[in-house]
């Protein structure tokens, strides 16, 4: 196995970098699992085939595929795209997968937190808490081991000392129930080289993760958050999204900038089983309404990497106006659409799937 080391990443210099520094490359992992895919995964696997082949337009990409499904991945995919073959439970590298960290010589480690499938919400995920300490020994990356149990869409950076989070996911007893909010905090500051924790109330409608900050807020650029806005009053998003505002327009970063507030249209709200059409009566024309179980949909989820932001397309009515957004908040960066309801059944979206490795050298 990679060193493991007996320091912290902050005490020894490491930080963990924004998003939109520059890559490596970026990980992910082939879908299969058949209790959260359907269709024997075949849909799930076709949208990730479109997602990594849209990030290796732009970088590298590393697949980990199981050994029943590794000549598969690697016949569907992009010859450009590394495939690796690796055991796992599920396909959420964000999650599962290692959080690197660099130091300013350009060395990089990695931070391989604890994990329990989001609190025990799927069985079994012991491969899973294996998946970040086998990214690091392909890399031969020195690798932090963390005493706390984290996934990796629960927590934002801005690269300059600022993390974001929400207090529905990581002061849930499910994850640490032995660890109060300060031990948490200082676990953050140990690991991730940050020094504030800006702290959010609940996460996403219906996210599953018990409220991973990457479907409600995301930092774009420091001192600048993206916000999923919804303003439906109607909607129990509404009142999470406004709690979210009144927070951050009286939080300062870790450089005591104020933090400037960029609102995302939430889409549909969108169903498992999608619409039915009501007729409401002669004269009265009819009307439509989902169905089933809500998804946790949202632009927020989207991912940042050498010269592109990849978004999910998930709503005819606000796809056009989430895209112009994120033109305007990434102006030197090629904005890609891909399709991503398949995804989205499964439980996330296109950030909850891809795990960014900062560039620079082993060290």
């Amino acid at each position: 196995m990679s060193d493991t080391l007996t320091s912290l990443p902050a005490a020894d210099g490491f930080r963990m970098p924004a998003e939109w520094e520059p890559h490596a490359g970026t990980w992910m992992i082939w879908p299969e699992r058949p209790d959260n895919w359907r269709e024997g995964a075949e849909p799930a696997q076709e949208a990730f085939v479109a997602v990594a082949g849209a990030i290796a337009r732009f970088e590298p990409v590393t697949m980990l595929a199981t050994a029943r499904q590794w000549r598969h991945a690697r016949a569907a995919l992009p010859a450009s795209v590394r495939v690796v073959e690796a055991a796992s439970d599920d396909s959420w590298c964000r999650d599962s997968g290692a959080t690197f960290v660099t130091d300013a010589a350009g060395r990089v480690r990695g931070v391989d937190w604890g994990f329990n499938a989001w609190g025990g919400l799927y069985a079994p995920c012991d491969q899973d808490e294996l998946i970040a300490a086998k990214m690091l020994e392909i890399e031969r990356t020195p690798r932090y081991a963390a005493p706390l149990i984290l996934e990796g869409g629960s927590i934002h950076v801005d690269g300059q000392g600022t993390v974001l989070t929400t207090e529905e996911c990581l002061l849930n007893p499910n994850r640490n129930p032995h660890l109060s909010r300060e031990e948490i905090e200082q676990h953050l500051r140990d690991y991730l080289g940050i020094s504030r924790v800006l702290w959010l109330g609940a996460g996403l409608v219906d996210d599953e993760t018990s409220g991973h900050i990457d479907n409600l807020a995301c930092f774009v650029r420091p001192g600048v958050v993206a916000l999923t806005w919804c303003e439906d009053p109607l909607d129990p998003q509404y009142a999470i999204s406004r709690d979210a505002l009144e927070r951050l327009s009286k939080a300062t970063d870790a450089r005591g900038r104020s933090i400037e507030v960029v609102k995302l249209p939430l889409p549909g709200p969108l169903f498992r089983t999608m619409e039915e059409t009501i007729d409401l009566g002669p004269g009265s024309g009819t009307m439509s309404r989902g169905l089933g179980e809500r998804l946790g949909a949202s632009y927020a989820n989207f991912y940042v990497g050498n010269g592109f932001v990849l978004m999910p397309l998930l709503d005819e009515a606000h796809d056009e106006e989430a895209a112009g957004i994120l033109s305007r908040l990434f102006p030197d960066r090629e904005v890609v659409g891909v399709p991503t309801r398949e995804i989205i059944l499964g439980g996330g979206n296109i950030h909850c799937i891809t795990q960014q490795q900062p560039a620079g050298t082993p060290g």
